[in-house]
């Protein structure tokens, strides 16, 4: 888990000092930008949530999840959602026609929106289900778990090159906020 957490904080700061730098936000005026982006990081492991306490209660990892939140082991519960991720196949957020959704309305809300809140915090939440989907191509080798509703396959080039592509999106909208 610790590394996992790592990995996304480091591509969530590493991503934020980028745009800091491209877009000369030195000024303590952009300090939303930073909050919605640390809010967004974590926003997509709420699919997580839904998916254990809602979408499906009966399997094992849900019972073990509800059974250390009522005891108020709460770090222990997170810590088995972080073991377990790769079980759940139903999430939301964590397929490719959600990610390509999102990405549109990302660039939409990058471009037409005022609040650098929001807009931090979207460019955050596209940047996590990137960090995601390499830690899933690495620890598995393919993105089966994001094509579950597709009838595409792809193999490991092609989910190479659709994260390599995914993730210059979101540097590039990086680019317009």
């Amino acid at each position: 888990m610790r590394r996992e957490l790592f990995i996304h904080f480091s591509f969530w700061f590493s991503f934020f000092i980028f745009v800091t730098i491209a877009r000369h936000y030195f000024d303590f005026l952009y300090w939303p930008i930073w909050l919605g982006g640390v809010v967004g990081m974590f926003l997509p492991d709420i699919d997580h949530i839904l998916y254990v306490l809602l979408l499906r209660p009966e399997e094992f990892t849900s019972q073990r999840f509800a059974f250390l939140l009522g005891k108020k082991e709460t770090w222990r519960a997170v810590e088995v959602l972080y073991e377990t991720r790769s079980e759940r196949r139903g999430l939301i957020f964590h397929t490719v026609l959600f990610q390509l959704i999102f990405l549109v309305l990302t660039f939409w809300m990058v471009t037409s929106s005022g609040s650098i809140f929001g807009k931090g915090l979207a460019l955050s939440f596209a940047m996590h289900l990137v960090v995601d989907q390499i830690v899933d191509l690495t620890e598995t080798g393919n993105l089966d778990n994001w094509l579950k509703l597709s009838p595409i396959k792809l193999d490991l080039i092609q989910s190479k090159t659709y994260w390599v592509v995914m993730l210059g999106l979101v540097l590039l909208m990086g680019l317009f906020i």
